[in-house]
């Protein structure tokens, strides 16, 4: 059974203006947890994307999951200049993380 305890759409990279890796979650802490370890999916592994550069906190599944769809969709510039709006250094942000 899923849990759902920071449902969030978040963009991973390897280092700034890097690889791209965009997902969504029903636990963010987890899911980082396990991109870090490499066990995240075989694309963030094979890129090394573990650095949590953005992310968009939701209420609810359902719409987290079609804006991870739509994020996907985007030009590349689109998602940097997302990322840059609020983290200008691509700093890993997994560690400020909220609890909710």
């Amino acid at each position: 059974m899923a849990r759902f305890d920071l449902i969030a759409v978040y963009m991973l990279a390897n280092r700034k203006n890097g690889t791209i890796y965009t997902g969504v979650s029903s636990d963010l802490w987890a899911r980082i947890g396990q991109h870090k370890s490499g066990k995240g999916s075989h694309f963030t592994a094979r890129y090394g994307c573990d650095r949590l550069v953005w992310y968009e906190i939701h209420t609810d599944i359902s719409p987290a999951r079609h804006r991870e769809r739509r994020i996907k969709t985007w030009p590349r510039q689109w998602k940097i200049n997302l990322i840059e709006t609020t983290n200008r250094h691509w700093d890993d942000l997994s560690m400020t993380l909220p609890f909710v």
